[in-house]
């Protein structure tokens, strides 16, 4: 048994100043105030000595760590997230790979996340293969662009079944009814993303009853559709602001490029706090910085010069969407550990309460990560 005591506990609406956490197999077994939370002699204590104990991180969204693709070498890219405080992760496989390469990055994952580190994987995140090949970055490597054809992608829902844990889809490309209805027989209750998009707000609701409750990283790689040239159009971005049913993913980077301070302080008042969830979309991409970046560290361009993902770890962006938008520490942690792990329903992460996987994290008033703890043994 382990127990941390002298911690300031972050719970989902409310926090224990002086608190104490215990753990046993793996899970939490106790919150509460000290003093309240009886501590069993011959117990592991860790004084967090007034740190943030929270909950570990859950990024849905993510195809890297330590300047590594996942399919390249999941252990390095785990073991770079988790030393970050992120004891949740979906690598992201993207439209930029073929068949082949798909179903061998599947295989090599799945394979990878019985075992250390890479045991933060809970499952993959599809960027599809089938999205609007007008937008994104990398685009003119997109192998899916014509044509939405089951014999190329019936192999790629029956190699990754439900270790698929989002499956992101352009709601107005043709044919793309016959995917969803693939990817139900196998799952039928999946998680669909609206993802590099130009859809109408009904195309996109459309899916709802079938699983659609989320927007990929919101603001980012989405079309307009004005009715008239001097009138702004309603797209993917109203429509999932509009919906209470769609959570919004957000890459909050230092300056703010991804996503401007001013949208993301809209987007959460539209959204609230419920349906906000940060993640980091950190890709390797070397292109060169265009006119007018100079100074970003923290994003990446594709040889195009399009911005091509982050960067980030989520522990940073927390601290960003905090700079940005003057949302507590308890906010934060509901945007990338609470709500993440409710929209994939994980019932047992994301939160510190008896039950729970002991995932904790030691932070202090920048969420600067001190301590890591995942399933109830000290990582870092």
């Amino acid at each position: 048994m382990k127990a941390i005591t002298g911690a300031k506990v972050v719970l989902v609406d409310s926090m224990i100043p002086d608190g104490v956490i215990l753990t046993d197999g793996g899970r939490i077994t106790a919150v509460g105030e000290a003093g309240k939370v009886a501590i069993p002699d011959g117990t592991e204590i860790t004084d967090a000595g007034g740190l943030y104990a929270a909950p570990g991180l859950v990024d849905v969204h993510t195809h890297a760590g330590g300047g590594t693709w996942f399919y390249d070498d999941p252990e390095k890219a785990a073991a770079a997230h988790l030393d970050h405080g992120t004891t949740s992760v979906l690598p992201a496989l993207y439209f930029n790979l073929t068949q082949e390469e798909y179903l061998g990055a599947i295989r090599l994952l799945k394979q990878a996340s019985q075992t250390g580190a890479v045991r933060i994987i809970s499952g993959i995140y599809m960027e599809g293969p089938y999205l609007n090949p007008k937008f994104g970055c990398d685009a003119e490597n997109n192998k899916w662009a014509v044509g939405i054809d089951q014999v190329r992608y019936q192999p790629l829902i029956d190699e990754v079944g439900k270790f698929a844990k989002v499956w992101c889809i352009a709601p107005e490309r043709e044919g793309i009814e016959g995917f969803v209805e693939s990817v139900k027989a196998m799952d039928p209750d999946p998680v669909f993303s609206v993802a590099h998009s130009e859809a109408s707000p009904q195309q996109i609701y459309r899916f709802l009853p079938d699983g659609l409750k989320l927007a990929t990283h919101h603001t980012n790689a989405t079309g307009d559709r004005p009715r008239y040239p001097e009138c702004r159009g309603v797209c993917v971005d109203e429509a999932v602001n509009f919906s209470d049913d769609i959570y919004a993913e957000l890459i909050c980077d230092s300056k703010g490029i991804h996503v401007d301070p001013f949208m993301l302080r809209l987007v959460l008042k539209i959204k609230g706090r419920d349906k906000v969830i940060l993640i980091s979309d950190a890709c390797v991409f070397d292109g060169p910085i265009p006119d007018g970046y100079e100074g970003v560290t923290d994003i990446n361009f594709d040889f195009q010069g399009e911005i091509a993902g982050s960067k980030l770890t989520l522990d940073v962006a927390c601290a960003n969407m905090m700079k940005h938008t003057g949302a507590g520490i308890c906010d934060v942690f509901r945007f990338a550990s609470y709500n993440p792990s409710r929209m994939l329903g994980l019932s047992d992460i994301g939160s510190i309460r008896a039950g729970n996987k002991a995932n904790i994290i030691l932070v202090d008033d920048a969420i600067d990560v001190k301590r890591v703890m995942f399933e109830g043994s000290w990582v870092r």
